[in-house]
């Protein structure tokens, strides 16, 4: 069967391709083998920051009397916690459904795994489409890791944790990226006993080293166990249901184990040596700045080209490949600032160069920091936990980067998004007048931090 346009994954970039194609007339089959959403749907985003704010609201309550509110006894139900989460999910699944129902006529979905079998020509479910233009979106699933003794004893990943029918007693994390730090979180506050085990010295290995410790110092309060700087090189039954991680000089023992060391794309079974589609040595599919494969015709977005894998990418990845596929406009896929955040408590939120990529790209740079507990907000609020920094250009005081710890530093970001993606400098938040007091006023104030700007 033939059709204009075929899109593998109904994830944050294949459904709005899918029925934003078909609206403007084409005839789009959309494939799909596991639940319409993706990861950030299923076993992401929406899941885990609605556990979150679970957690969230347990510690609240438990440490209400710094702010002179005693609650009582704290109690997590959480079978309700899990319940809640899965009622979430299905609201956004719901939502997606009704959005590809109200496509139109020209959108098929098929359910089942796609593979090519020839040039722009994919075989699923028994029949054979063809198209001028495939689009990938495929995502990507947890990494195993090799280690002696993996594969001996019962592990978690991302997903099978939040389908537990009960509370951990002590949840060994294997990984001290995003979803491991969050993960961690969580579970402690939920009420279980956490140890968290990295090879890196650092939680977030990738941040500068203050923000990690920032963060670090934080999970430390809560009684987070961290064992930070060992290579895990084995795990094994230690008998009375708990389950060892060891590293030379040290272990780690839990009733349950978390792998959180990255994710892999979905890639290794597309057939794209059929279709002349290349990837890299980890199995990302490779791209131009224009998301074209190696194939023409064939196109990748979101978590399998490799990139940063965020759902707010993928999604920004479905309206350039958009507009570019349709000539609307040319803008390549590096010309964007991509923001981060981590939804710890506090979070950890970033958008542009840390000082360490700033240095190595040997970029000249200003820089200041200022502690999260400067913040008027944040005293009043006891939300002093963090620490904030910015970067600038010291050429023409653009803005090249900035990482806050703290709260809402999720949100916090974003207001310096728009002046790095309009490439202008960090003078308009010096001059603008902010309310006091917010945790927003406090992003003026970093910014004054930095000498040039600073009040005589």
């Amino acid at each position: 069967m033939d059709v204009d346009v075929i899109v593998i994954g109904g994830g944050q970039a294949g459904i709005p391709l899918a029925t934003r194609f078909a609206k403007a007339g084409k005839q789009v089959l959309l494939v799909e083998r596991a639940l319409l959403g993706g990861t950030c749907v299923n076993y992401g985003c929406t899941p885990t920051k609605t556990m979150v704010a679970s957690a969230r609201a347990a510690y609240v309550a438990r440490t209400g009397a710094r702010l002179g509110v005693h609650a009582g006894e704290v109690r997590v139900d959480f079978a309700a916690v899990i319940a809640r989460k899965d009622a979430v999910v299905k609201r956004w699944r719901e939502g997606l459904q009704r959005r590809i129902d109200g496509a139109c006529e020209r959108l098929r979905v098929v359910h089942g795994a796609a593979r090519f079998v020839g040039e722009r020509e994919v075989e699923v479910a028994g029949e054979r489409h063809r198209a001028p233009i495939v689009i990938l979106n495929v995502g990507g699933r947890p990494n195993v890791p090799r280690i002696a003794g993996l594969d001996t004893v019962p592990w978690l990943d991302n997903h099978r944790i939040m389908e537990l029918g009960a509370l951990p007693r002590r949840l060994v994390v294997l990984g001290g990226g995003y979803i491991g730090c969050e993960f961690g979180q969580m579970f402690r506050r939920f009420g279980a006993e956490v140890v968290m085990v990295d090879h890196n010295p650092h939680l977030l290995a990738r941040e500068d080293p203050e923000i990690s410790e920032a963060l670090e110092q934080a999970f430390r309060a809560e009684g987070i166990e961290l064992q930070l700087g060992g290579q895990v090189d084995r795990v094994a039954d230690a008998g009375k249901g708990e389950i060892a991680v060891r590293w030379p000089g040290g272990e780690a023992r839990g009733s349950h184990l978390l792998v959180a060391v990255g994710r892999r794309p979905n890639s290794d079974d597309l057939g794209c040596e059929a279709a002349g589609i290349a990837r890299d040595t980890h199995g990302f599919v490779t791209v131009d700045e224009r998301y074209a494969t190696s194939a023409p015709g064939v196109y990748a977005v979101g978590d399998v080209t490799g990139g940063p894998q965020f759902t707010h990418t993928s999604w920004d990845d479905h309206r350039r490949l958009y507009d570019l596929l349709l000539g609307r406009s040319d803008r390549r896929r590096s010309d964007r600032v991509v923001p981060s955040s981590v939804f710890t408590d506090p979070q950890v939120a970033r958008v542009g160069l840390s000082e360490r990529e700033a240095r190595k790209r040997g970029q000249p740079f200003e820089v200041a920091t200022m502690p999260f507990g400067w913040i008027a907000r944040a005293v009043e609020t006891d939300e002093t936990a963090g620490i904030t920094k910015i970067l600038i250009d010291p050429r023409d005081e653009r803005i090249l980067g900035v990482s806050l710890v703290g709260a809402d530093a999720a949100e916090l970001v974003h207001i310096f998004v728009p002046l790095m993606e309009a490439r202008m400098s960090a003078r308009p938040i010096v001059d603008a007048e902010f309310v006091h007091p917010t945790f927003a006023e406090g992003m003026q104030s970093l910014v004054m931090t930095l000498r040039r700007y600073a009040l005589d």
